[in-house]
């Protein structure tokens, strides 16, 4: 697995600990990094710039979901989904460079060793969506 497939699974792990325990992200942190000392640094370095963008700008994102996941209530869908959606959403804002193509790839392989395999078409069709609108905002920019 390489580096950024891992960040974005560890990322996707430390939302679902925050969601499922209702931890502050402070305490997410605090209590997943420790049992995590295989991590190099780059891979950890990704994965708490993730968190950190998933986690400040959570309430955007959570809107970015409800909007393109039609008939979905965020708080309804299944805690991996939302939680590797926000991790994909966190890294289409916070690293617009990256083709949204490789993202949602990326995301898709985490899905299919952590979701329902129901989930991955729902997440590929939202994901899909969420960033053709974002590409073409930034190309209206």
């Amino acid at each position: 697995m390489g580096t950024r497939r891992k960040s974005r699974e560890l990322t996707m792990q430390m939302l679902f600990q925050g969601d499922l325990g209702k931890q502050s992200p402070e305490q997410v942190s605090k209590l997943f990094w420790p049992s995590r000392d295989d991590v190099d640094a780059e891979t950890r370095g990704f994965a708490e710039d993730l968190f950190r963008i998933a986690t400040t700008r959570s309430e955007e994102i959570d809107a970015i979901i409800e909007q393109y996941s039609q008939n979905w209530r965020i708080e309804r869908m299944p805690v991996v989904d939302r939680n590797l959606l926000r991790t994909a959403i966190a890294e289409m804002l916070g690293y617009p460079k990256t083709p949204g193509p490789i993202i949602i790839n990326e995301s898709l392989e985490v899905a299919r060793r952590y979701a329902a395999p129901e989930s991955i078409h729902f997440l590929n069709g939202v994901l899909d969506a969420i960033a053709r609108d974002l590409l073409k905002k930034r190309l209206a920019l």
